[in-house]
Parts: structure tokens; sequence; C-alpha cells
């Protein structure tokens, strides 16, 4: 299939404490040929994570009891599950908060089904479909090694696991070592076509994988940063292909 996964094997938990909001978008994504568990708060969305094992996680932001930015914090301390968040704020520092907890996508209130089914596909064609890797393993430094054909990452001899997009926005990098990659160009090729102007989301998930690869990430060795245009990965030796120790 195009779009690198069946909706009908994939669980979606939608969480909202709006009935009339929970049924239109169980309708609109059964429609889809998702399967459909909610939640209407926050504790209701941690036993169906654990229960159903869901694929993607649909939240709201503002419930009673347990909000959406606590919710989440708990989802992060179990599961990488990719969430959506749903809040009739748009101010930019709460989107921030929502993907510096953990979020993988914001939508504002109102929105459209269409868009929602949008965001949707994005995101699992993210999770789910891997990009096809020219360079299998792939020694950096002494540091570090990626083995792309496994979708694994050793930082100084410890394997480090990465979410999805992380994943895929270190294996563009990477697979254009030495060269500048474009805000737009990285939005486009990690996120889709339609993330080009969501400069907050590739300042965060760079920030991400900083913080897991460098030693310093204030002083970042691997992913540079050129000032208003884009990231570089350093320039491979001529042996970065050769065959990896074990670990």
């Amino acid at each position: 299939m195009e779009q690198g996964f069946d909706p009908r094997s994939i669980t979606v938990l939608v969480v909202d404490d709006e009935p009339r909001l929970v049924d239109v978008l169980r309708l609109d994504l059964e429609i889809e040929g998702y399967r459909v568990v909610a939640a209407a708060n926050g504790y209701e969305a941690l036993d169906r994570l654990k229960d159903d094992l869901p694929d993607l996680v649909v939240l709201d932001v503002m419930m009673p009891e347990m909000d959406g930015f606590e919710t989440l914090r708990h989802i992060r301390e179990v599961s990488n599950v990719p969430v959506v968040m749903l809040t009739v704020r748009q101010e930019e520092s709460d989107r921030i908060k929502g993907l510096e907890i953990g979020a993988d996508d914001y939508l504002a209130k109102p929105f459209s089904p269409r868009e929602l089914q949008s965001r949707i596909r994005a995101l699992l064609r993210r999770t789910f479909t891997p990009a096809p890797a020219r360079k299998t393993r792939i020694i950096v430094d002494s540091d570090l090694m990626i083995d792309f054909a496994r979708r694994e990452v050793w930082v100084r001899g410890q394997k480090v696991t990465l979410r999805p997009t992380e994943y895929r926005l270190l294996y563009h990098l990477v697979n254009n070592a030495g060269r500048l990659m474009t805000h737009e160009t990285l939005l486009s090729k990690v996120w889709g076509h339609e993330y080009r102007d969501e400069s907050h989301y590739l300042r965060l998930y760079i920030t991400y994988l900083r913080q897991k690869l460098e030693r310093d990430p204030s002083h970042p060795q691997y992913i540079l940063t050129e000032r208003g245009v884009g990231y570089r990965f350093r320039e491979l030796a001529e042996e970065a292909d050769a065959p990896a120790p074990q670990p």
C-alpha cells in the first residue's frame, strides 16, 4: 500500500471529555478503516493505553482532573506511541510545551476531520514507513555508530533508543553528511510537504537528537547549525562504511 500501513490494522485512542466530539472523531476514523477506542479523561486514557495498546493517540489538552499535558507525561514514561494533541489554544508557547513533553503533532480546535486525518496519515507514515537505507552501517567515529538496516544507534558503546521521527531525521542528515539541509527540506522529507513552515518541530527534534548523541549538546560536534538556514551533519571519514565491530 502506498501509504505504508493498512488502517484496518491501526488502533487509534481518542481522549477527550466532550462526548459529541469523541463520537464525531470515532465515526470519521472508523469510516477510514481505523479501529477506535475512547477515553473521557487522562486516567481512562492510561488504562486504555495498557489494555488496548493503541498505535496512535489523539489527546485533548483541556480536560478535568488530569489535563492533556500531564497525561502525556505519564504516557511518555511507558510508551513512545505517536501522539497528536488537540487544543483550543493557539499560542505557540502551548504548542511548544506539548512538543517538548513528547507530542508528535499539534492541532488547534476547531479543525476539520480531513485535517486531522491528514495529520494522522502523515504521522503513521513516519512511524511505519522506514526510510530506505542507502548505507547500511556507518561508523561516524569511536563514539557513534549507526546501523540503518537494523535501526540501531550506538553511542559510546550503549544502544540508544530513537523515536521514529528522530530516526528519520537522523537518516536524512547522515545520508547527506557534509551537505547543508535547509529547514524547509528537512521538514518536507521528515514530516511531510505540509509541514514546511513548522520550524519549531525541527528545532525541538534537533535538540532531542543532540541530547542523545552529543557529548556536550550545547557544543555539538555531529549536527551543526547553519544559522537561519538549516543544519548539516559533519563530514564522514572515508572508512565510515567499513564493517563495525560487534558492540
